[in-house]
């Protein structure tokens, strides 16, 4: 696979300090630690969210994923959102003919080959967003069903998810909701406690769905452990529960990282290798925002 070493410096007066930066670029699907990304020509991802005041979340989270994993990203807001890492204080939806505006700009101007959704919020923007997206079938598209914030507040109105499953889930390549998402989703009468519990539950969303579902067990305790449910079967990804870290804007992440995959052209079992890598790398390695306050570190590994 094709790597390219840059050689760069930092000048000072009368010397210059040589550095030499590595950019390896996607190879098996896999995030490696300590490589810092390039971005790759003629590819661009796409996520349709909402915007986080804080930074943490929806577009922003997603951009920045975006840019870490070597993809120019692009964007269609549904709401724009007064929050921070403790709670939503208000939400504004954007207007469903302005969201679809900004979906046909962007689908027409750049070489999109990914997309994601996350917070889509009413049924009206559902419908606007479905019903553009079933003319690029072709396209890979991983649906973050995001439903309520971890403060409580509602981020998808009730009436809305009849419209999600019907209209916009059978346009998915990928579901990738958390426990409490999955409940909301479907009837599940039983416990989910551990893997093998994770595994019952994903295999009820496929078959209900009939679309891959990667259902995030990342509320459990114990291990971090994501389970993936196709027509081939169910893999688990295991990686370890990193505590003492606010891990607002962790859903997102980890489906902007598939997306980002996908758009380089990963097959999703690799897809979701490689960011549930990158996501545990970001939470392993998390920004010191105050001296009480650690969050999710999206730039990680940049040599900078």
């Amino acid at each position: 696979m094709l790597i390219k070493k840059l050689s760069s410096g930092i000048r000072k007066p009368g010397k210059r300090i040589p550095r030499i930066i590595f950019f390896e670029l996607f190879s098996g699907g896999y995030y490696e630690k300590g490589k810092a990304f390039l971005l790759i020509k003629n590819i661009a991802t796409l996520t349709i969210a909402g915007s986080d005041s804080g930074g943490g979340a929806g577009t922003q989270a997603d951009l920045k994923t975006f840019s870490a994993l070597g993809v120019y990203g692009t964007t269609v807001i549904t709401a724009v959102t007064a929050q921070n890492l403790r709670e939503v204080t208000a939400i504004q939806p954007v207007d469903p003919g302005i969201v679809e505006k900004q979906l046909l700009a962007v689908l027409d101007g750049f070489p999109v080959k990914a997309i994601k959704t996350g917070m889509l919020f009413s049924e009206e923007i559902i419908k606007s967003v479905s019903g553009i997206l079933r003319r690029y079938p072709d396209l890979p598209l991983v649906i973050d069903p995001v439903i309520t914030a971890t403060s409580g507040s509602e981020l998808l109105r009730k009436e809305a998810i009849k419209t999600l499953k019907t209209q916009l889930f059978p346009r998915g390549t990928l579901i990738t909701p958390n426990i409490a998402e999955a409940k909301t989703l479907v009837d599940i009468n039983f416990l989910i406690e551990n893997r093998n519990d994770l595994e019952r539950a994903a295999k009820v969303l496929f078959e209900k769905f009939k679309v891959p579902v990667l259902l995030k067990g990342g509320h459990l305790s114990g291990s971090a452990c994501d389970v993936f449910c196709d027509p081939d079967g169910t893999t688990a990804y295991h990686a370890d529960m990193i505590k003492g870290v606010n891990n607002h804007g962790s859903g997102c992440t980890l489906s902007a990282a598939i997306t980002a995959f996908l758009a380089r052209g990963a097959g999703i079992r690799a897809a979701i290798s490689g960011a549930k890598a990158y996501i545990t790398g970001c939470l392993k390695q998390p920004l010191q925002l105050d001296a009480d306050t650690r969050v999710i570190n999206h730039f990680q590994n940049s040599p900078f």
